[in-house]
């Protein structure tokens, strides 16, 4: 896989957000509304992220995971598929400023 392309991992997270919550998943802190509002925000991300280049990528990361935290969503199967890997993908990049 192109860990420089995020895409493919945005789309493997959307299909499973679009799956029913296991009770594994309820667990750790999921509801059928967070589920569905992720999937819609990843959704979206993907869509601009094909629109306006993969440059954007290093934003969405942490917006997602400041959410899932708040939402007091603990590890486990799809949050390791909402958030990449912070060596793995530059989706997990912080945001660079230029001076």
């Amino acid at each position: 896989m192109d860990l420089t392309n995020p895409l493919p991992l945005l789309d493997k997270a959307v299909a499973a957000l679009k799956t029913p919550l296991m009770e594994e998943d309820r667990n750790q802190g999921w509801t059928d509304d967070l589920r569905r509002e992720i999937q819609e925000e990843i959704s979206q991300n993907r869509s601009a992220l094909r629109r306006h280049g993969l440059a954007t990528a290093r934003y969405l990361r942490p917006r997602l995971e400041e959410w899932l935290d708040r939402e007091g969503v603990g590890p486990g199967r799809l949050r390791s598929l909402v958030l990449v890997d912070s060596d793995s993908a530059p989706m997990a990049e912080s945001p660079r400023r230029h001076n």
